[in-house]
């Protein structure tokens, strides 16, 4: 039911940004803003997408197991089978913030990464039901909805530039082009942000089905939002935070709180536990 709420949640969000896209385009009056916004907000987003897993585990610094004797890449492979998945690379990234995260546009491309940290940190168990988790991730191809939805998020912030620049067929009144340059990005990051909390609960519930248990995931993220906000994670880039199993504090300022937590990556740990324990 979980699984359920969470995907269909997905659904409506993605259906608020192309509606939230589609009224920017009738107060532009035509088709040719619409697709130069859509050149403009996907293009980084498109090479993110083919070339995200090469991005993300260098700015790791991860090194890749080659030793399929080694018990993370036999843990790795026999939760890739119980999710009928290929076995996906798997890389250690010499952090001590307790992380991990999964790459790459689709589960022939795709690699998990765990840091040092986490795998000091956690037991078999926990680091099971953290696997288990990047390869929900992975199965439900959750990277693809990332880019969708911050290809629209760019499209609409950059047709804010377009009325404030004049590139409109319309006459809009100065303030609503202003208003909209400042609230519908807003609006935008939003929607794109809770998108990416409604992916973390269902790759949770999935994970813990992966795992065969709810139990290791739960004791894993008490542990790793414990000590991830207490140790800043290096080389971390903003906009890559979506990817890892919890939002990491960063070297360069803590995670926030009120207003800024609709703008968080991650749902809160607690309630994360919560839907969890549902599972029983």
């Amino acid at each position: 039911m979980t699984r359920l709420i969470n995907n269909t949640k997905t659904a409506v969000l993605l259906g608020g940004l192309f509606g939230l896209i589609l009224l920017a385009g009738q107060l532009i009056g035509g088709t040719q803003g619409l697709i130069f916004a859509f050149l403009l907000g996907g293009a980084g987003n498109l090479f993110a997408f083919f070339f995200s897993d090469k991005i993300a585990l260098k700015a790791m610094r991860g090194e890749e197991l080659n030793d399929p004797a080694h018990p993370l890449v036999q843990m790795v492979e026999r939760l890739a089978q119980r999710a009928d998945l290929p076995m996906p690379r798997v890389y250690i990234c010499p952090q001590q913030a307790p992380n991990a995260f999964a790459t790459g546009r689709s589960p022939k491309h795709a690699a998990v990464a765990v840091t040092q940290g986490a795998l000091q940190l956690l037991t078999e168990d926990e680091l099971a039901g953290v696997m288990g988790h990047e390869l929900a991730h992975v199965k439900n191809r959750d990277t693809l909805t990332s880019t969708i939805a911050a290809t629209i998020a760019g499209a609409i912030s950059s047709i804010g530039w377009i009325f404030m620049f004049g590139g409109r067929d319309r006459d809009v009144h100065p303030a609503v082009a202003m208003a909209f340059m400042i609230l519908a990005p807003m609006a935008a990051g939003i929607i794109q942000m809770a998108i990416s909390r409604s992916r973390e609960f269902v790759a949770d519930e999935d994970g813990a089905e992966i795992a065969g248990s709810p139990h290791g995931l739960i004791n894993a993220l008490l542990k790793l939002d414990a000590t991830a906000q207490r140790i800043p994670l290096q080389h971390e880039n903003p906009s890559q935070n979506h990817m890892f199993i919890v939002q990491p504090l960063s070297a360069l300022g803590g995670s926030g709180h009120g207003m800024t937590d609709l703008f968080r990556t991650h749902p809160k740990t607690e309630a994360r536990i919560a839907a969890l324990r549902k599972l029983g």
